[in-house]
């Protein structure tokens, strides 16, 4: 199945990874959403690819901390293998620049989108699965981590509060929590924001912060550890 896509088009992307792929249509096919309109899409090797990078994240982790226990392990792998995780490695590749997209979703901001990121991500370790086997994928994904995370460990990738605690509701809840920003004070050069964390339609906490991002990272800590306190 060819396609008239440049080879331009994708190969600073190989450059990066460090690997040529021998089957050009796999890269291509790897890089094109479902909204670029072609008989295929990159659904079915993101799917493979997250299979992948599971196993590749959890026994580099295995063999990284030999001493600590499966609860720990677990816990940093969630923080590593979710859309916030690979959107990160995305990144890194500068990966939005080379994604396929229709117009309406490049004038949507589809190449920052986190979810269209991480899942062409996916799909490129699905697509190196195929044509290079484990080894290649492991060496790789290994190398973009260290790259990415110049520290591993629970601490260190605990301190995204909002993602910690958008991972512990989904595991517990069901559902993801909701920042609603309640009140704004001070003169436009030293503004403070108000933000209300609602999880269920409940409200469960409230921080201020001199942006809203500083906000809700404070309001999110506050919340993961009522929650933890409550488990």
């Amino acid at each position: 199945m060819k396609d008239n896509i440049k080879m331009s088009d994708y190969t600073n992307l190989e450059k990066r990874l460090k690997y040529i792929f021998k089957d050009k249509q796999l890269i291509i096919e790897a890089l094109t959403h479902k909204s670029y309109k072609k008989p295929y899409n990159n659904e079915r090797l993101e799917f493979l690819g997250d299979a992948v990078l599971d196993l590749i994240v959890g026994e580099f982790l295995f063999l990284e901390f030999p001493e600590e226990a499966e609860g720990v392990l677990s816990k940093i792998r969630a923080s590593l293998v979710n859309e916030s995780g690979f959107t990160k490695l995305a990144k890194q590749l500068k990966l939005g620049k080379y994604i396929y997209l229709s117009p309406a979703e490049e004038s949507n901001e589809g190449r920052e989108k986190p979810s269209l990121l991480s899942n062409a991500f996916e799909a490129i370790i699905g697509a190196m699965y195929l044509e290079a086997g484990l080894k290649t994928c492991q060496e790789i994904t290994i190398n973009l981590l260290k790259e990415t995370y110049p520290k591993i460990d629970l601490n260190t990738l605990s301190k995204d509060y909002k993602t910690a605690l958008q991972e512990l509701t989904q595991a517990t809840h069901g559902v993801t929590p909701i920042y609603d920003m309640i009140g704004s004070s001070g003169p436009d050069h030293k503004k403070e924001f108000e933000i209300e964390v609602v999880l269920n339609g409940e409200s469960i906490a409230k921080a201020r912060g001199k942006s809203k991002k500083e906000a809700q990272q404070k309001a999110a800590k506050i919340a993961l550890k009522k929650l933890k306190a409550n488990a």
